[in-house]
């Protein structure tokens, strides 16, 4: 892929679901990139929460993109394509599930099978992504400042020491608590008015 590809992709990203299928069933390929660029990490984290594999997780990933091509022109709501994607790769990880359990030798000593990891729905993981969405877009509509600032404070592991912080931020030491209380508080307010709760 070139870089006006990889900009155009990028660019594509930002836009609403509905226009991004339009697009895809316009034949743009740069839509679908997007769309895959959008929602990768959505689809692999749903396997994952769910104890897959990361070989598994692939494989799934790959069968909800298949799907979602397939589907793509009969999608009915094209504004819920995470809620969507969500079930999808859910629906993949039950069939992986049961698919395993058949290929497990049968032990009367062992425990009863616990099945995956992870216990939640479709419907919470619609509302975690949800959540996250909400928070990448306050943070996002944030002053550059405040969004390096507190992407080293809380996002970065280790965290960056307020020292580093200004040092790469070209601040005094001093001022970081202050800056760091201003950027939380505000971003604070952002997440009440977008209903993050």
């Amino acid at each position: 892929m070139n870089q006006d590809s990889d900009e155009t992709t990028g660019a594509l990203v930002n836009l609403p679901d509905e226009r991004l299928v339009k697009e895809c069933l316009n034949g743009n390929s740069d839509a679908w990139s997007a769309i895959l660029g959008k929602y990768r990490k959505l689809i692999y984290s749903v396997p994952i929460k769910y104890g897959l594999p990361p070989e598994d997780a692939g494989d799934i990933f790959q069968q909800v993109c298949v799907h979602l091509l397939e589907a793509l022109p009969t999608l009915r709501e094209p504004r819920s394509l995470a809620a969507w994607l969500i079930k999808v790769a859910a629906n993949g990880c039950f069939q992986w599930a049961g698919r395993e359990r058949r290929f497990q030798s049968f032990d009367f000593e062992a425990q009863p099978d616990e099945g995956p990891v992870s216990r939640e729905t479709p419907d919470t993981l619609i509302r975690q992504f949800e959540r996250s969405q909400i928070l990448h877009d306050a943070l996002a509509e944030a002053p550059a400042r405040c969004r390096e600032l507190i992407r080293m404070l809380f996002f970065e592991t280790p965290a960056v020491s307020y020292d580093e912080a200004a040092k790469r931020l070209g601040l005094a030491t001093g001022s970081i608590g202050f800056i760091r209380m201003r950027c939380l508080d505000r971003l604070r307010k952002r997440l009440e008015e977008k209903g993050f709760a």
